[in-house]
């Protein structure tokens, strides 16, 4: 698979030693499973009589984008919101910078993250000398096309990724700190592609999309998304990527695409800056929206509707439903007035709920009115 573009970025080749080391690592793994990953996907497509060769498939993953999802008001640690960071740096930086994450606050020497990305990486990123800017950039590889991105669950908005940043790029099956044994590049994918296709043989699901099968999933790769722009709500199912060197906005993004909940606020307004001061398009994708009175108790559990509730109450409007605009308003108040939240416990546990309050609006919402 090869990684070009009109545009390419001043990092695709300005690497450091750790993140060259860290995509060598992760090369040279699936590479050695490559022989036994196109026997596999060879199994796949005979037994669902798709007559297209496996390289074929694998040329056809070039149309995917990686898209980093984030939420644009959460506040980082210098106390600015994401999109003001991201506007006034130019570049998107990662948890061990920011020290803020839409899944667990664990990017510190020792903690889970740091701990998986030494066994995936061969411990590239623990040698001497690695600052914490040097660390990868997650997100995923939309190859459905999803208009919420590849990875839904871990922000509202996300930017699109120019082709060129999948020439240094890791991909895994699944998320990272899970462990996975199904790891590959842009240029050694077949392990993943085996996988994708196991698993959708096995479960009828694959990348957010139920009902479907080895032959369906083949043919959107090779002619894409039959309904482009529709949601894929994909928590679980992904395929994750880890971007290595810097995240340049100029160079790198293609487009911002946002929630529309945003539209008219000042987030809103920080994000069409945002994208007209770093010339990429900004589009609106569909959204999601649920009545507060919906707000499903048994997903994420029975706390989840009686903080929709309070956040409806206390920042909503009247007939208004939840969605992320809501939550955010919720999620900044956290930080700037935590006595607020005092009666709910430790602050985390309210970053928790909050976290799987946004899970729930992406697994139940429906399209924004608007």
């Amino acid at each position: 698979m090869t990684a070009t573009s009109e545009r390419d970025g001043p990092h695709a080749g300005a690497l450091t030693p750790a993140q060259a080391s860290a995509l060598a690592y992760v090369r040279s793994s699936a590479v050695t499973e490559r022989p036994a990953a196109l026997a596999t996907i060879a199994r796949h497509l005979a037994a669902a009589a798709v007559d297209e060769p496996a390289q074929r498939l694998l040329a056809a993953v070039e149309r995917g984008r990686i898209t980093v999802n984030f939420h644009p008001d959460r506040l980082c640690a210098d106390g600015r919101a994401v999109a003001t960071a991201l506007a006034e740096d130019g570049v998107y930086r990662s948890q061990f910078v920011t020290g803020i994450s839409a899944g667990g606050l664990t990017a510190y020497p020792g903690g889970d993250r740091d701990r998986w990305e030494r066994r995936m990486f061969g411990g590239a990123y623990q040698q001497t000398g690695v600052t914490p800017a040097d660390r990868p950039i997650y997100g995923g590889l939309n190859l459905l096309d999803h208009a919420d991105g590849a990875c839904p669950r871990f922000g509202s908005c996300h930017l699109r990724l120019r082709p060129a940043v999948l020439a240094r790029a890791t991909f895994c099956l699944g998320d990272s700190y899970l462990g996975p044994g199904v790891v590959g590049t842009a240029d050694a994918f077949e392990a993943v592609l085996a996988g994708l296709l196991a698993e959708v043989a096995r479960t009828g699901v694959c990348l957010g999309r139920a009902e479907t099968d080895v032959a369906a999933l083949a043919r959107t790769l090779l002619d894409g998304p039959r309904t482009p722009g529709t949601v894929g709500r994909a928590l679980d199912d992904y395929v994750e990527a880890q971007v290595h060197g810097a995240l340049d906005l100029a160079s790198d993004v293609e487009e911002l695409v946002a929630d529309p909940s945003f539209v008219g606020t000042a987030t809103g307004e920080q994000l069409e800056s945002l994208a007209r001061r770093y010339g990429f398009p900004l589009r609106w994708h569909p959204g999601f929206v649920l009545p507060v009175g919906e707000v499903d108790a048994e997903f994420r559990g029975p706390a989840i509707p009686v903080l929709a509730a309070r956040l409806h109450r206390e920042f909503g409007q009247p007939d208004a439903p939840v969605d992320a605009a809501l939550i955010g308003r919720g999620a900044v108040s956290l930080v700037t007035e935590p006595q607020r939240w005092a009666d709910r416990g430790p602050v985390a546990d309210t970053l928790a709920h909050l976290k799987q309050l946004w899970h729930v609006l992406v697994r139940f919402g429906v399209a924004h009115p608007g």
